[in-house]
């Protein structure tokens, strides 16, 4: 008797699970939410930046995080955090690495994080826009993805840049080394940027950011250097009078994906990445470029008080080939003839 109600009892609970499910899926269909059902949860991608809109690079990955959710039909869900995030270049970059959040950029820190990049800081061995583009969307940059894989644990989505760098001063233009000598330069951090400055005849000044503009006002510093678009961006105008196109550091940077996450993704969704990075890449340079040239410079900066002054380049050129080339060539002798002879 007993066996037969245990029967009776599971051959019960059986009937009762298909019509549950029956009648449930019947009035799911008949509800009209089978695709709500049926989708999967989208997958929420992280990009934290040291900098917020607008700008340059900030512009362009908040449009690509638009892009993304929209092109992959909500299956990716890009969220892009400029400046809000995290506060320091170090901390994003660990934070993508652990996976904590899923992208990032090191932003002007790209070679302390990365110091296979630092090659590309070496004052006038990037001689234009047109040569450092083909090298880093080519086998140079493609070559250091790969690195960057095995060694760190991201995948590289995009290389971009801050522009080539120029002086900014408040007593003289910096026209020929000799207007160098003396002057109290403030540099980032990296030895690479010291080197430059010290090598072409200045002085070195090594400090962080926060401080430039008191620094600057004081008079603990005679300038500095920055890319036209951040002398604009950063309102150096307000402390400086001159503005000196000498191109003498190129400075390239990327955007890079957590490798696990990247692993992660679909090979449509991955191609999807790459091409919406690719397109955030080229309007980054745009906006950088655009404004890297003596006509575009004298347009913004000389009704803000600055004077624009053209540079003998190839004077600066031939001092840091002299001076600040042959410890970098030794340093950097893996990669540096492959650079140093690239055709743009």
């Amino acid at each position: 008797m007993s066996t037969i109600m245990k029967i009776s009892s599971r051959s019960l609970s059986a009937i009762r699970r298909r019509s549950l499910v029956t009648g449930g899926m019947a009035g799911i269909l008949a509800s009209g939410l089978a695709p709500t059902f049926a989708r999967a949860e989208a997958k929420k991608l992280v990009f934290a930046h040291i900098n917020a809109v607008p700008e340059s690079a900030a512009v362009a990955f908040d449009w690509m995080a638009g892009e993304v959710k929209k092109q992959s039909n909500g299956e990716l869900d890009m969220q892009f955090f400029g400046s809000t995030l995290l506060s320091k270049e170090l901390d994003i970059m660990n934070a993508v690495k652990s996976g904590n959040i899923a992208m990032g950029s090191p932003a002007g820190a790209a070679a302390t994080i990365f110091p296979e990049m630092g090659v590309f800081l070496v004052p006038y061995l990037v001689k234009s826009y047109d040569q450092a583009y083909k090298m880093f969307n080519g086998p140079i940059g493609d070559k250091m993805d790969k690195d960057f894989q095995q060694k760190y644990g991201v995948k590289t989505l995009c290389y971009f840049d801050y522009g080539f760098r120029h002086f900014w001063t408040g007593k003289k233009a910096i026209v020929e080394p000799k207007d160098l000598r003396g002057a109290k330069i403030r540099v980032q951090q990296a030895k690479v940027f010291g080197d430059t400055i010290n090598g072409l005849g200045g002085n070195a000044v090594p400090m962080a950011w926060g401080e430039v503009i008191s620094a600057a006002k004081s008079g603990v510093i005679d300038g500095g250097d920055l890319p036209i678009v951040n002398m604009m961006a950063l309102k150096i105008y307000e402390v400086s009078k001159y503005a000196s196109l000498t191109y003498h550091n190129y400075g390239p940077t990327n955007a890079v994906m957590n490798l696990a996450v990247w692993n992660g993704l679909t090979p449509a969704q991955q191609k999807l990445m790459l091409d919406l990075s690719r397109e955030a890449q080229r309007r980054i340079r745009d906006l950088t470029e655009s404004v890297d040239n003596y006509e575009k410079a004298k347009e913004l900066l000389e009704p803000k008080g600055m004077t624009v002054a053209k540079a003998d380049v190839e004077a600066f050129r031939k001092v840091a080939e002299a001076k600040i080339w042959p410890a970098y060539k030794k340093q950097y002798s893996e990669m540096w003839d492959e650079i140093a002879s690239f055709k743009s």
